[in-house]
């Protein structure tokens, strides 16, 4: 069990400014794992972790078991609120079917469940802007100062996720095929890609990327190759990484259109707060689209539950 390092997990300043009475759960649920934080009276007392509990990447049996591993660590009791936070959660019916999981291990609670982009707002400040996931998928959300909400992208890796992990992923594998076609040796990032899938061709990775024993979180994880590429120099992986943050800014730019704002924008998620070239290629299309107040998260987003509790309970 882990006892929350304050140093390192302490929420923001606006967070701490309104404690919250009672204990409140926040879930970030990822398509890796699911993080929980328990908040006592508005302050982070614990802080773990266990497999995902996303429907859409592991069985519901998986997602029940691990939900029930994380309660174990994290601790139930009485608590007041659950708010949680997940990729996939387009209708009632997924949040109802997420809630339904949740509520066994917390009698009485209330249970909120929203798209994870909403927690990634509140945690970098904002209560109206608009938010932007870069990670393993991409989504953009929003609300402007009437309530109205705004949503972009989100549609799942076969649909979109255009600037995510594993858009870069499947583009190193579809860069490599190409130039085999055209008969060309492999480059660097086509080499890169070859030695981290354990093959010694470009035309097995068309198999392998079909195989089951792949799926979406592996060619996300393949991202890192195309981020190392670009900051060694390589031409295609910097083309492919300002690819995705100007993918990933146009999503940002529709949600700020149809709510008729002017930012905040606030980017997050892994390859959003750690990939300085995604960010300035995210800042440059968004400044031609005359969207200036961008800010990059400096918090992980279940830390924005405290603010989304205050907002719910107001």
């Amino acid at each position: 069990m882990n006892n929350l390092d304050s140093d390192k997990h302490s929420p923001s300043s606006h967070e701490a400014a309104a404690p919250l009475a009672g204990t409140v759960i926040g879930l970030d649920i990822g398509g890796t794992k699911t993080r929980g934080v328990r908040f006592e009276d508005g302050t982070p007392v614990r802080d773990e972790s266990a497999g995902s509990s996303n429907v859409q990447n592991v069985t519901r049996d998986q997602a029940k078991a691990n939900l029930a591993e994380l309660f174990a660590k994290i601790g139930g009791g009485s608590v007041a609120e659950v708010y949680a936070g997940s990729g996939g959660i387009d209708t009632d019916e997924d949040a109802q079917a997420l809630a339904d999981l949740i509520a066994p291990h917390v009698p009485g609670a209330r249970i909120t469940v929203v798209h994870d982009s909403r927690l990634l707002l509140a945690a970098g400040g904002a209560s109206t802007g608009v938010a932007v996931i870069a990670g393993t998928g991409s989504a953009a959300w929003g609300r402007n100062q009437a309530g109205e909400e705004a949503r972009a992208g989100g549609w799942g890796y076969l649909l979109g996720d255009e600037g995510s992990g594993y858009w870069l992923g499947r583009e190193a594998v579809r860069h490599s095929l190409r130039r085999m076609n055209q008969g060309l040796e492999p480059d660097v990032l086509s080499r890169a890609l070859l030695e981290s899938c354990g093959v010694d061709e470009p035309g097995k990775l068309i198999a392998l990327f079909h195989s089951p024993e792949t799926g979406r979180r592996f060619w996300a994880q393949q991202a890192r190759l195309v981020v190392e590429a670009a900051e060694s120099g390589d031409e295609t992986s910097v083309s492919l990484v300002n690819q995705a943050g100007r993918d990933l800014a146009d999503l940002a730019a529709q949600a700020v259109r149809q709510l008729g704002i002017d930012g905040p924008v606030i980017l997050g998620s892994g390859l959003g707060m750690n990939v300085v070239r995604l960010q300035e290629a995210f800042r440059g299309r968004l400044a031609e689209a005359g969207i200036a107040d961008v800010r990059i998260l400096q918090q992980d987003p279940v830390f924005g539950v405290p603010r989304l509790v205050a907002e719910q309970r107001a």
